[in-house]
Parts: C-alpha cells; sequence; structure tokens
C-alpha cells in the first residue's frame, strides 16, 4: 500500500514559488481594486451611498456560506489533474471576466437597474472568486510538508501580492481626474476593469499549470469523494466537519489573533487619507494632490496618499517579509509574531511625531515599523495554518483539510473586514468629523490621530497574549509527522 510521505525534507524550487505567488497577486489585486472602484459606485454611478453599502455587504454574507463549502468539494475531489488545479483555473477565467462585467454599467441605465445587476454580478462574482481562492488557499498549504519551507512559500507569495497594493493607490488618481486619461470616471473604472480582469486570468491560471499537488495516499484515494446525488450529505459533512475545525484550539488562537491585528489595522486604515489631507495639508486636496513639486515628477506621481501607501507596500514586500521569514526559521514563526507585532505597535505609536504638517516627509518614518504589523500577520499565519492542517490530520484522520481550513481563517477575515468598515464609519461619526468642510476642529483632528495610533496598537497588543498559548512549535511538528508516519505504517 502507498502511504503517505511525511518526512519534513520536501524543498520547492523557485520556480514553483513564484508559480504559487503569481495567484497570490491575483487572489490580492481583485480586493485591493473592487474597494477603490466601490468608492466610485457612488460618486461616478450615482448609485445612493445606503444602496452602494448594501451591495458591499449583502455578498459578503454569500461568501460566508459558499467557502467553506467549497473548502468541502475541494478537498474531497477526485479528478486526474488533481483536487485543486481544475478549480484554480476555471475559477481564474470565471472571476477575470465577472468582474469585467461587474463594472460595464452605465449612469444612464437609472439606479434601479444599477443596483440589481451589479447585486446580481457580485454574486456570481463572488462565486466565481470562491472557486478560484478557495482551492488555490489549500493549494498553498499542502505544498510542502517543510516547517520552515511552508513561512518561505507564504513569504514569496505575499512578496509577490504586495505588487498589487503598490499599483492600486495610483487607479484614485488615474480616475477622479479627468486631465490624466479617462474623461469621466465611469469611463475609468469600466476600462482600468478590464484591465485587472485580464491580468487577473492571467495571473491566476499560472499555478494550475505548473505548480505541482502532492499526491493523495492510498487510504485518501479510495475514498467516493464528492457526487451529485450525496449533495445533501455534503452539506452535512460541511457542518461537521465546522466541529472538527473549531475544536483545534491552536486554530482558534491563529484566527482570533489575525481577526484582532487585521482589523485593529482595517479601522483605520482610511485613516491615513483624512489626516494627511485635513491634518497636514487642512483639507486641502489639490495641496494634497500636488505634494511633489519637482518639475521633473508627472502630474500623476505627486499625492501624497498614493505614496504613502505604495512606500508602505514597498517596505512590507521587500523589506519587512524577508526579515520575517528569517526570523521565523531563526526562532520559530510564535515568536517571529511576537516580535514582529511589537515592532508594529512602536511603529503606529511614532504616527503621532510623523505625521507633521511642518514636514510632510516625516510621514514615512513610522512606515518600516509598522508594516511588520501586516507584512508579518500573513506570511506566517498562513505558514501556521498548513502546521494545524497535521494535527487536525493526527486527530480527525482523512481526508486533509487544507480547504476547509483556509476558506474559514478566510471567512473570519472579510467578515471582521466588513465589521471593521462600520466601525471605522462609528470612530469618524464619534469624533465629529464633518465631511463637508475643509477645516476641521481641532479636537477632532486630536481625537481621529489617537484612535489611528490607539485601535490598532491596543488591538495588536492584545493579540499577543492570544498567540503566547500557541504550542505548534517545530518540535511539536516534528512529533507529530512522526505519529502519523507510525500510524500509516501499521496500516
Amino acid at each position: 500500500m502507498t502511504h503517505r510521505n511525511l518526512t519534513s525534507t520536501r524543498k520547492l524550487s523557485i520556480g514553483q514559488k513564484l508559480a504559487y505567488g503569481s495567484g497570490s497577486l491575483t487572489n490580492n489585486l481583485l480586493p485591493a481594486a473592487l474597494g477603490v472602484f466601490m468608492f466610485f459606485l457612488v460618486t461616478g454611478y450615482g448609485m445612493d451611498p445606503f444602496l452602494a453599502g448594501l451591495l458591499g455587504g449583502i455578498p459578503r454574507f454569500f461568501d460566508a456560506l459558499t467557502d467553506p463549502i467549497m473548502g468541502y468539494i475541494s478537498d474531497n475531489s477526485r479528478t486526474g489533474w488533481g483536487r485543486r488545479r481544475p478549480y484554480i483555473f476555471v475559477g481564474a477565467v470565471v472571476t477575470g471576466i465577472l468582474f469585467i462585467l461587474l463594472w460595464q454599467m452605465s449612469p444612464a441605465d437609472g439606479q434601479t437597474y444599477n443596483f440589481w445587476y451589479f447585486l446580481v454580478m457580485s454574486l456570481l462574482y463572488i462565486t466565481g472568486n470562491t472557486i478560484f481562492s478557495t482551492p488555490f488557499i489549500g493549494l498553498g498549504y499542502e505544498m510542502t510538508d517543510d516547517y520552515n519551507e511552508r513561512t518561505k512559500v507564504m513569504g514569496i507569495a505575499n512578496i509577490i501580492g504586495q505588487t498589487a497594493w503598490m499599483i492600486v493607490p495610483w487607479f484614485w488618481a488615474l480616475i477622479s481626474n479627468p486631465d490624466y486619461i479617462f474623461a469621466t470616471q465611469v469611463e475609468g473604472v469600466r476600462k482600468l476593469s478590464i484591465a485587472v480582469g485580464a491580468l487577473c486570468i492571467f495571473t491566476g491560471v499560472i499555478p494550475a499549470i505548473f505548480c505541482k499537488e502532492p499526491p493523495l495516499p492510498e487510504e485518501d484515494s479510495e475514498r467516493p469523494g464528492v457526487t451529485l446525488s450525496g449533495i445533501w450529505n455534503v452539506v452535512k459533512d460541511v457542518f461537521e466537519n465546522l466541529g472538527e475545525v473549531f475544536a483545534n484550539k491552536p486554530f482558534l488562537r491563529l484566527c482570533v489573533a489575525t481577526f484582532l491585528v487585521y482589523n485593529g489595522f482595517q479601522i483605520v486604515a482610511a485613516f491615513a487619507n483624512y489626516i494627511i489631507v485635513y491634518y497636514m495639508f487642512d483639507g486641502d486636496y489639490s495641496l494634497a494632490n500636488n505634494w511633489l513639486t519637482w518639475d521633473w515628477v508627472p502630474t500623476l506621481f505627486r499625492s501624497a496618499s498614493a505614496w504613502f501607501a505604495t512606500i508602505q507596500a514597498l517596505i512590507t514586500a521587500f523589506l519587512v517579509i524577508p526579515v520575517v521569514t528569517w526570523m521565523a526559521g531563526k526562532w520559530g514563526k510564535k515568536q517571529a509574531f511576537v516580535i514582529s507585532t511589537v515592532i508594529s505597535i512602536v511603529g503606529y505609536i511614532m504616527k503621532w511625531w510623523g505625521f507633521s504638517p511642518e514636514n510632510p516627509w516625516l510621514m514615512f518614518l513610522p512606515l518600516p515599523l509598522m508594516s511588520f504589523g501586516m507584512g508579518g500577520l500573513f506570511t506566517l499565519m498562513m505558514s501556521m495554518t498548513a502546521d494545524v492542517c497535521d494535527l487536525d490530520e493526527l486527530k480527525n484522520g482523512l481526508p486533509r483539510k487544507e480547504s476547509q481550513f483556509g476558506a474559514i481563517y478566510w471567512w473570519m477575515v472579510k467578515m471582521g473586514q466588513s465589521l471593521a468598515l462600520v466601525l471605522s464609519g462609528a470612530v469618524l461619526k464619534w469624533v465629529a468629523f464633518d465631511q463637508n468642510v475643509a477645516i476641521q476642529a481641532p479636537e477632532t483632528l486630536t481625537q481621529l490621530r489617537l484612535a489611528d495610533i490607539i485601535i490598532p496598537a491596543g488591538s495588536a497588543f492584545v493579540a499577543i497574549f492570544v498567540m503566547l498559548g500557541y504550542n505548534l512549535t517545530e518540535t511539536k511538528m516534528k512529533e507529530i509527522k512522526a505519529q502519523l508516519k507510525k500510524r500509516y505504517e501499521k496500516e
């Protein structure tokens, strides 16, 4: 009988890592672009802000249902091309096409028509994206069984994924200014959506073509898999497996810590733009968008807010992620998370002095430190989730549940992001921010700046205590693999 290879020695070529990272670009570019385009749903397409909020929220609840189900389907599929790659290929193509179609509306069609068009297309787009992203994440968890190699894979994937966050900030300037390329905001959204969709198709199919799936063990390949006749059992098994997933205490720690760090950051993510414009440039968008006054810099590339976001993504990709990957190999993943999070807290505190009206260049000072929060988070958490899958196999047997763990982990991220958007608005209301005036009250700006520091720093501090009880060290993982190997050798 052919058994699973449970030796912790499998290394991946740089080509395999880059191929997987290509899919990470798709996984980051789509939500990044969607976040920008949703703003123009109100200003360009004339959608009522309340209806636009519904269009942003309803698909996420639908996503909460489809992610775990797709995770089950991928984990239990048996095809000649693997249980991940066919879905990744089809999902990338379908998602790219649907993203393009999502934005091919016209204000002339009226608000009611555009609301229902966008809602239906959003649900279809979410479904296509689930078909792609859930198996893609599962593939990353199983490409290697080496404790440190998993961190390297996720590190390279996140470096490539950060490219999206270097590009997307400039969409604002391209779309909103008629003096550049597009005559109207609608034209800008429609044409840029085509470019985004096409690029996502190209980069999304690469892991399906070039990444290798580990072979299924004979014990697992003999299982019946997913059938149409057993669809009810599929749904029932999904929720049974959810119980097993949530009973995994190390995984719960990963979810809670991610929820705290990521959503503490997301609540205040837009605050930097408000502080730059209203505190550093006295509410003058023209000054903020033409901050760099050097003659040799094109007008498009003078925005202070865009440079702030782009520099942060560059630092995250080429400084933070490599350093975090090194720390994880040197001291362990949990220790790397704690160190990274502490560094980010120091960076958040430094924003009090970094956002300076007298010297705008100081806004870049906290970025190398605060970038350790998000840069370290997903590199380490995705690597640790792969370790959790080994623990689940030891406790609950086959089939392994990489896609289901990935689906639930990212579902919590998405739901938390929705909550963060609501809380972000609540904080703005609490500090009495008035979007209709250029000059904000001094106490409003002070409270906004304090919230911009206290919320992400406080949530990150709590996350550190959550992770102190995480016990899947490299030594523990070797013990788990030894137990699994012994189990299969007896069968």
